[in-house]
C-alpha cells in the first residue's frame, strides 16, 4: 500500500486526517489508521494545508517561499508524512 514520495507530483492533506493546532505547529490525527503525528513547525502546517492547491510539492514550496536552506528538511518531513498516510497523492482530474 505504501508508495514512494515523488515531490513532483501533486499531493494533498488526506481527508481522514485531522490538524490541531498547537503552538509548535500541529498534530496530525488520522482517523482510519489512528496514527498520531507531530507537525513540528508552522511552516511544514502550513505546507500540508496548501498541497492541495497547487500542481506538485514543489511549486507548494514556491509559494510557502520556504528559503533554499530549509527545502531538503521539508521534504523529508513529508516524505515521513507521506508514509504515515497523512498526506496521500491527489488523484488527477481526467
Amino acid at each position: 500500500m505504501a508508495t514512494t514520495f515523488d515531490a513532483g507530483l501533486p499531493y494533498r492533506c488526506s481527508p481522514q486526517v485531522a490538524l490541531r493546532p498547537e503552538p509548535f505547529g500541529a498534530l496530525a490525527y488520522h482517523f482510519g489508521t489512528r496514527r498520531l503525528s507531530f507537525l513540528k513547525s508552522p511552516l511544514l502546517v502550513a505546507l500540508v494545508k496548501e498541497l492541495g492547491s497547487h500542481p506538485d510539492v514543489h511549486a507548494a514550496l514556491d509559494a510557502a517561499d520556504v528559503p533554499e536552506r530549509q527545502r531538503a528538511a521539508c521534504l523529508r518531513a513529508l516524505a515521513a508524512l507521506s508514509e504515515a498516510g497523512t498526506i496521500e497523492p491527489r488523484p488527477s482530474a481526467a
